[in-house]
C-alpha cells in the first residue's frame, strides 16, 4: 500500500450512529489571517435535527462548509460517518453530506428540473433506470412531482428551493446541511418548508436566523458566536433564555 492510500485508510473508522458527526477542536483561519473558528467541539447523532444560530459573522457558514470538505480545518478535525474529512476522502464525505445553499440559483443551472436533479446521480455513474428512480423519489419527497420538464428559472423561489433540495436528496446522503433555508420565502412558502423538513429522517443541520423555524423543526440548538460555541442544548430551553439570546444578538421567535 502506498503512503497516500495508507493515510486514506487511517482516516476511516467504523461509523457510530451516536457520533455520526464529530468535530474536535476545529479551528479555521482564512488566507487573510482572519480566524473564523476558534476551537469547535461538537458531536451529532445520526438522525438528529440541529439548528446553528448566532449573529452575523459568528462563523456559522464557515462551520457548515467544513462538514462536506469545501473548507478543511486549519487545526483539529471533522469526521462524518466514520470518515475524517481530508483532501483524500472528500469525495466519500460528499456522498454522505448534502449541502443546500441559501440561494437555490447557486445549485440550479440546467434547462429542466429533471436534468438538475439527475446531475448528481449521473455523475455517480448510475444506470439510467436508477437515475430516473432517484429523480422521481427526490422530487416526490419535496412535493415537486410533475415538474420534471419545467424550466427552473420559471419557478417561484419556494419551488426553486425545493428543487435545489431535491438535487441533494437524489444523491441519497445521510446528512443534509442547510444554509438559511427559509430566507426570502413568503409565509406560505415558509410554512410549507417547515412541514417538509419535519418529515425528513436524515440528519439535519441548518444555519438560520429564523427562530420560528428553529422552534418548530429542530429539537437541539447550538449558539455560535465569535467562532466559538456559546451554548448547546434543547431548543425549548435555549429559546426561553432571554438573557442568553440577548447576549448573542438573538431574540425569541
Amino acid at each position: 500500500m502506498n503512503p497516500a492510500a495508507a493515510d486514506d485508510a487511517r482516516s476511516v473508522a467504523p461509523p457510530d450512529p451516536a457520533r455520526w458527526i464529530e468535530v474536535e477542536h476545529l479551528h479555521f483561519v482564512y488566507p487573510n489571517g482572519y480566524e473564523a473558528l476558534k476551537g469547535i467541539d461538537l458531536v451529532i447523532a445520526r438522525g438528529e435535527k440541529v439548528a446553528i444560530i448566532g449573529p452575523n459573522g459568528a462563523g456559522k457558514s464557515t462551520f457548515l462548509l467544513h462538514l462536506n470538505g469545501i473548507h478543511l480545518p486549519s487545526h483539529g478535525r471533522v469526521r462524518v460517518a466514520g470518515i475524517e474529512v481530508t483532501r483524500a476522502t472528500v469525495k466519500r464525505v460528499r456522498a454522505e453530506v448534502g449541502l443546500v445553499f441559501q440561494d437555490p440559483d447557486d445549485q440550479l443551472f440546467s434547462p429542466t428540473v429533471f436534468e438538475d436533479v439527475a446531475f448528481g446521480p449521473i455523475h455517480m455513474g448510475l444506470s439510467p433506470e436508477e437515475v430516473h428512480r432517484r429523480v422521481e423519489a427526490a422530487l416526490a419527497k419535496v412535493g415537486m412531482s410533475g415538474f420534471e420538464r419545467r424550466a427552473p428559472f420559471h419557478l417561484s423561489l419556494g419551488q426553486r428551493k425545493r428543487v435545489a433540495l431535491a438535487t441533494v436528496l437524489s444523491m441519497e446522503p445521510s446528512v443534509l446541511v442547510l444554509d438559511e433555508p427559509s430566507a426570502g420565502l413568503d409565509p406560505r412558502g415558509r410554512r410549507e418548508l417547515i412541514g417538509l423538513l419535519r418529515t425528513f429522517d436524515e440528519t439535519l443541520i441548518a444555519s438560520t436566523h429564523d427562530m420560528r423555524l428553529v422552534a418548530e423543526v429542530f429539537p437541539r440548538t447550538v449558539i455560535l458566536d465569535d467562532g466559538r460555541i456559546a451554548a448547546d442544548g434543547p431548543t425549548e430551553f435555549i429559546l426561553a433564555d432571554d438573557v442568553l439570546l440577548e447576549a448573542h444578538g438573538l431574540e425569541r421567535p
